[in-house]
């Protein structure tokens, strides 16, 4: 076992739940502590330290690091893209202050590395849609997109002026069955599975043609931890690596659903979240993560659909 102690942020949420218990079974349970706002996730109850925590609270963090001897921390907290809309000033305040507070401390503790989670939200209708490169035009339109973007910035120089060690992926959509979606725009690719499951339809907010970057949760999970076990200098960008895993629309999901549910029939009443979603690219090149750290994908349309309908 490795003797890092990790402090993960937003432990309860959809990444933070598989996250924590993955970063669990490397490191040991009690060396791995949990935190969020919310109670504990059942599926993390009994596997190890909880804390409740608000990130917003500098000093109570700060003391929580000292006190656990933290040399890491995960910070999964942000309030996501289509429920940013609704709040953007609270997204924004969110999103940036508690960035804030963890690199600041980072710098004051010397810790060893730090993860935040940027996001494709950060591109927008002037970047190019289909494989969108890593270093382009970058002009978010939501307030999740500014913020990421934002953070990127704060995160690439507080590694170049204060040497912190801080890492980060731009994620896809992310799908998974074992925590609920949080808010995004890509979450119909969620909710589509247990409609089919339980009602054997669905109606899609986005159009049947909408293409989107995507990501199952095993493979995200694997990313992040790939990235951070990673030797520093090849860490060659300290802003966020593009990463990727599959493209597809709600007209194809649906049509792999249906192999497995001959029955199962699809709707479309795109709402205003068609218009995030036009301004995201319809893939992404995520080649210098290849390149740099290794990142190969492992799971595809075909198998993801397969597991998650295995699953929920």
């Amino acid at each position: 076992m490795k003797k890092d102690k990790i402090l993960v942020i937003g432990a309860c949420g959809q990444i933070g739940v598989e996250l924590t218990l993955a970063l669990r079974k490397m490191y040991g349970d009690s060396n791995v502590v949990a935190s969020d706002l919310r109670e504990e996730h059942d599926l993390l109850k009994g596997t190890g330290p909880y804390v409740s925590l608000d990130v917003m609270n500098k000093e109570m963090l700060h003391v929580l690091v000292i006190r656990h001897n933290i040399t890491q921390v995960y910070l999964l907290a942000a309030i996501l893209s289509a429920t940013g809309e609704k709040n953007p000033l609270l997204a924004w305040h969110i999103n940036m202050q508690s960035l804030l507070n963890v690199l600041d401390i980072a710098k004051e503790e010397n810790l060893d590395k730090i993860y935040w989670p940027s996001s494709i939200a950060v591109f927008g209708p002037n970047s190019p849609a289909a494989e969108t490169p890593q270093h382009t035009i970058i002009e978010p339109t939501t307030i999740y997109g500014i913020s990421k973007f934002a953070g990127e910035r704060w995160c690439e120089y507080y590694n170049h002026r204060f040497g912190v060690d801080v890492r980060s992926l731009r994620y896809p959509g992310l799908i998974s069955y074992k925590s609920a979606p949080g808010g995004g725009t890509t979450d119909y690719a969620i909710e589509i599975f247990h409609e089919a499951k339980e009602h054997k339809k669905y109606t899609s907010f986005l159009s049947e043609n909408t293409y989107l970057p995507m990501m199952y949760m095993p493979d995200a999970i694997r990313a992040t931890i790939e990235l951070m076990e990673a030797d520093a200098s090849k860490i060659a960008v300290r802003s966020a690596y593009n990463l990727s895993a599959m493209s597809f629309s709600p007209k194809e999901i649906g049509a792999e659903i249906k192999k497995h549910i001959p029955e199962f029939t699809m709707a479309y009443e795109p709402d205003y979240r068609q218009q995030i979603a036009d301004g995201w690219p319809n893939s992404i090149d995520d080649s210098l993560a290849r390149q740099d750290w290794g990142w190969k994908p492992e799971y595809d349309l075909a198998r993801m659909t397969e597991d998650m309908l295995r699953n929920i």
